[in-house]
Order: C-alpha cells, then sequence, then structure tokens
C-alpha cells in the first residue's frame, strides 16, 4: 500500500480524520490453501499451530527487464520482498499475530539484478511459535506452498492456487466454476502417529471476489473493509525489520511507523 510505515502511517492518519475507505489489497487472504489452513487453525483441527512454512518460488534465472518490479531499486518499490513477501507475511500475521522478532537474508542473486530476487524471513510470536517465509525467482526445485504444523496434525499444500492464472487468461470472477480447484494443487494431512504419509483433503474454492464485494459493502457503509488499512501498516513494519535485520545480521523486533 507505500513504500514504508511513514508513507503508510500518514494514509491511515488521514483515513481516520476524514472517514475515507480505506483498505489494503491483500487478496491472498482468499486463496483456496489459506482459505483451507485458516479454517483448520479455527477449527482447532491441527492442536495449536506452532509451525509454518510458506513459499512462493518460481525459476526465472534472467531479469525481465519488461517487468518495473525487476527493473527498479527496492527503495523504489521494487523487489520481491514488497511484492510476493507482503502477501507472505500477511497470512502468517493473521494466523499468529504480531512478531517478536524479524531475521531476514535478502538477496540480489540474479546477474544484473538491480531489486531483491530471493529472500528468506523467519518471524517468531510470543508464545514461541515461528513462521519461515521464502519467495524466490532463483529456485530450480519448488518447495510446498505451505507447511503448517499443529500439535496434533500437519497440513502441507503443494501448488498455486489458481485464480490468477484463469484471470491472465481471461476468466473473471463470478465465471461459472471460477476459483473452484483444477488439479493444480495438492492438500495432505497428517496427524500424529498417522501411519504412512498422511490423507489428502479437498481445498476450498478461492475467492478473489469476496474482497471486491466487502470493499463495494464498506463504500456502501454496509460494512468494515475487508482488510483493514492497518493490516497493510503492520506488514510494512516487518518489511523494514527484515531490511534492517539482512544489513546488519541480527534479530529486529518491528516498529509500526507514524
Amino acid at each position: 500500500m507505500a513504500l514504508g510505515t511513514g508513507e503508510a502511517g500518514a494514509m491511515v492518519a488521514a483515513a481516520e480524520r476524514t472517514g475515507g475507505v480505506l483498505a489494503a489489497f491483500h487478496n491472498r487472504r482468499w486463496d483456496s490453501d489459506f482459505l483451507l489452513l485458516r479454517e483448520m487453525v479455527e477449527s482447532d483441527r491441527l492442536g495449536g499451530l506452532f509451525r509454518i512454512e510458506s513459499r512462493f518460488e518460481r525459476f526465472r534465472p534472467e531479469v525481465n527487464t519488461k517487468s518495473w518490479r525487476e527493473e527498479i531499486s527496492p527503495e523504489a518499490g521494487g523487489g520481491l520482498l514488497l511484492d510476493l513477501g507482503s502477501h507472505l507475511i500477511d497470512q502468517a500475521l493473521v494466523l499468529l499475530g504480531p512478531p517478536r522478532g524479524v531475521y531476514a537474508e535478502i538477496a540480489l542473486a540474479r546477474p544484473g539484478a538491480v531489486a531483491d530476487d530471493d529472500c528468506f524471513l523467519a518471524l517468531e510470536f510470543p508464545g514461541g511459535a515461528r513462521a519461515h517465509l521464502w519467495m524466490s525467482v532463483l529456485a530450480p526445485s519448488i518447495g510446498p506452498r505451505w507447511r503448517a504444523w499443529g500439535r496434533r496434525a500437519a497440513l502441507e499444500v503443494w501448488g498455486l492456487d489458481p485464480q490468477e492464472a484463469y484471470i491472465r487468461a481471461g476468466g473473471r470472477p463470478g465465471d461459472p466454476g471460477y476459483g473452484q480447484p483444477d488439479g493444480s494443487q495438492r492438500a495432505v494431512v497428517t496427524s500424529a502417529g498417522e501411519a504412512g504419509p498422511g490423507h489428502e483433503v479437498e481445498l476450498p474454492a478461492g475467492r478473489y471476489g469476496d474482497f471486491y464485494s466487502g470493499v463495494a459493502a464498506a463504500i456502501r457503509g454496509e460494512g468494515p473493509v475487508p482488510v483493514p488499512a492497518q493490516a497493510g501498516l503492520d506488514v510494512l513494519a516487518v518489511v523494514e525489520a527484515a531490511r534492517k535485520s539482512a544489513a546488519t545480521g541480527t534479530v529486529v523486533r518491528p516498529e509500526t511507523g507514524d
């Protein structure tokens, strides 16, 4: 929603002062895999979440000179940490709350790169839960989208939510069958003591349209925005802590900017 907490904080303050509607576009709260994981956590099917691993990995070994995110510096808005990383951070905060510590490794790994293209974040939360987040365009071997461990069971998801690919191909939310599983994802639940590799579970349909209908309802005064602007500010606080951590090699506590 902004380049840093200073800008985001000013936006939040302006919206509060004027009564304006301001939302952060964290549409991936409505990815099919995240909807499944969130439901399992809220219904306590995993037995208390204490670790998550979350990835957005691709293999694009050459810098894409037609992509603004790869052609401008992180200070100007480029790089994976602000792009895909913001979604991974937001999802982790939804599941586990505000982190108390951030450790990060941020690299410009490809020849000619001017923005970060390979990042790892480790977030520690009160109570001891941890989130390990990867984002890379230099991953020849793609890892699972999710590994979430509870004290009774674990969820593992492979593959990406199909909504973005569907929209890029010309489809629209609201089309018949939009967001329905298309075979590109696989979700497995393994219970403590279960013999074998676990059992597959069905993924729900993704629902990006819910974000837009929620914004429309908020504009009409019929409810809150679907993702509060404060959530965007909280994510940027983690991004800034990650950059400081990568520069210093230390664990950093996020601080919300004014």
